[in-house]
């Protein structure tokens, strides 16, 4: 019998809002977290807009020693995590620290400290680069820094595969606690990679949407005129615990962390494998973990970025695996709303889960205008739905092959 592993606590820093109750709002209104950038002047660049956090307090959650010396992605990681440490009844210490851990994901990690640093180092020459340039520019340090933060010396590391990296993180949390070597997991995941560099990078390689003049229609899921992605900041961190750490400790249960499944395309750098052949397998392995059949889920997160391809390929690999029970779920893609978080994006989706699982609402996929005949599944259009959801998905896949597919269901005692 493995242990069963369940969520107790959670928290966010998104576009939408500086807190869960913030981006359930909106994500219930349906209303999108894109504007023009204002982190710096991207007038010179093709794209102009993305997802950023907006009016986020560091200093609601360190001083301000601290906060120099730490990358804006380690801050959302620190405030999104003390967040759910509150959430899960934990501010006070963890009962057993050397069983309690730490798996933070990012994508790129502290991009921001990287391009400032560069600049030092090439106009004013080598003795202006930081002696905190490496800690706080290398991804790790959001999980070593949340493991200080909360005195946790178990197992500490960070999970590193593009989009698909705090999905990793939560799916290895999960196996830690199963395999006996953690009781209590703070995972999730950080991102602040609106720079310069990025946007430029991501620009180029023509990923992202370049709808300059209505950047909150821009991200549109599963819609026909869908023309990239729009890039999102923030972080997404769950607490979970085995089941009879939490009963012991008196914790609230807000959802089970059922099935992990992941799987690599080995078929692209960027582009996925055809019929998302790799989405498959992912799904299915995730299904099969949690001994459940694809009738039981009612909802699927999708990774659903807004790109020509990716959208499609999602929508054929749902379609293989759920067979007819496709068409009776709702596929929806809430980075209609957030714009993709990259690395971060599978801790705030993985939490939308247990939201949705709690508060029987499902949030809209907003933009959707113009039909796709090949995608052509319930994302449930423009209007939230009021939907009992016992069990659901949450899907992300990364730059390189990379897909996770993470099943949470309600807790049933």
């Amino acid at each position: 019998m493995r242990r069963r592993v369940v969520v107790t606590g959670f928290g966010l820093v998104t576009p939408l809002g500086n807190t869960v109750e913030e981006t359930w709002s909106a994500l219930v209104a349906g209303r999108s977290g894109a504007a023009r950038i204002r982190r710096f002047d991207p007038t010179p660049f093709e794209v102009t807009f993305g997802c950023e956090v907006k009016g986020f307090d560091t200093l609601a959650y360190m001083d301000r020693k601290e906060a120099r010396r730490s990358d804006l992605f380690s801050q959302y990681a620190i405030a999104a995590a003390q967040q759910a440490v509150d959430h899960a009844g934990l501010a006070g210490g963890f009962p057993h620290p050397s069983r309690s851990g730490v798996v933070i994901g990012t994508g790129i990690g502290g991009i921001g400290t990287f391009e400032e640093q560069c600049r030092a180092f090439l106009e004013k020459g080598p003795s202006r680069v930081s002696a905190f340039f490496v800690p706080m520019f290398i991804p790790d340090m959001a999980a070593g820094l949340v493991a200080m933060r909360f005195g946790v010396t178990g197992p500490n590391y960070c999970t590193v595969s593009a989009c698909a990296s705090s999905a990793h993180a939560i799916g290895e949390a999960l196996r830690l606690i199963q395999d006996g070597d953690a009781d209590v997991m703070i995972a999730g995941g950080a991102e602040a990679a609106i720079t310069p560099l990025a946007i430029a990078g991501f620009g180029n390689m023509k990923a992202l949407s370049t709808r300059n003049d209505d950047p909150e229609g821009a991200s549109r899921p599963f819609d026909k005129e869908r023309d990239g992605f729009v890039m999102g900041d923030g972080a997404g961190v769950v607490v979970v615990e085995s089941l009879e750490h939490a009963e012991r400790r008196g914790a609230r249960i807000l959802g089970e962390v059922a099935g992990y499944g992941m799987s690599s395309d080995a078929y692209h750098m960027t582009q996925p494998a055809p019929e998302g052949r790799g989405a498959q397998q992912a799904m299915r392995a995730a299904l099969a973990d949690a001994r459940l059949a694809p009738s039981d889920v009612a909802y699927i997160n999708a990774h659903g970025t807004s790109t020509p391809h990716g959208d499609i390929a999602e929508t054929e690999a749902v379609k293989a695996v759920f067979g007819a029970h496709a068409r009776r779920l709702v596929f929806g893609s809430t980075k209609s709303m957030t714009g993709h978080l990259l690395g971060a994006a599978g801790g705030l989706e993985f939490t939308i889960c247990v939201l949705i699982i709690e508060r029987g609402v499902i949030p809209p996929t907003i933009n959707y205008s113009t039909p796709d005949p090949h995608c052509d599944l319930d994302c449930a259009p423009n209007a939230a739905v009021r939907r009992r959801v016992d069990v659901a998905l949450s899907n992300s896949f990364g730059f390189g092959g990379h897909n996770v597919s993470l099943a949470v269901k309600r807790f049933a005692a």
